[in-house]
């Protein structure tokens, strides 16, 4: 075998080594969730109401576990419901952007996204503000919490603009 085929091989086997550890991500939907979400596929404001319901439930999830005081993984615990969480979120923007996509009527479904974009930056600035980033723990979710309220705080001005927009297409639809 030649270098240059050593070379290759090598090369192709770091190419799939991270698509390999990629499937070990789990996923932060269960089954039930999965199976309502497909039983509203094809209509908004159901389809994003769940993913409200869902994000919700992470930051709740959140909340239990930093607060509960027998627990022995609490940093863990809280970087994967902060994962979760942000997971959640980004399906709820990529399925706007779909039904966006789709010229769905978003206008009512985007009053309760907004609603809820405010309450999860109140939840996760009540978290940022509780945890004290000179503690070790807090250094295995600390960037993972900023991302979260970076991606919302972006996330609500998008929403609102796309209301605004939507509001004005149906404006001009009833003319």
């Amino acid at each position: 075998m030649t270098r240059r085929s050593v070379g290759i091989a090598l090369a192709v086997v770091f190419l799939l080594l991270p698509a390999a550890w990629g499937d070990k991500r789990r996923d932060p939907l269960n089954e039930a969730e999965i199976d309502q979400l497909r039983d509203a596929a094809q209509d908004p404001e159901q389809r994003l109401k769940l993913f409200v319901i869902f994000a919700r439930s992470r930051l709740t999830a959140l909340e239990q576990a930093r607060s509960d005081p027998k627990a022995t993984d609490r940093a863990q615990k809280t970087h994967d419901e902060l994962q979760d969480f942000l997971d959640v979120y980004d399906e709820l923007d990529d399925n706007l952007d779909t039904f966006v996509d789709r010229k769905s009527d978003l206008r009512k479904p985007l009053k309760l996204v907004i609603q809820a974009d405010a309450e999860f930056q109140a939840r996760l600035r009540a978290v940022k503000s509780a945890s004290d980033s000179r503690l070790p723990e807090a250094s295995q979710y600390e960037f993972l919490l900023t991302t979260a309220l970076d991606t919302v705080d972006s996330s609500v001005a998008d929403h609102r603009q796309l209301l605004a927009e939507q509001e004005e297409a149906a404006k001009h639809k009833k003319k």
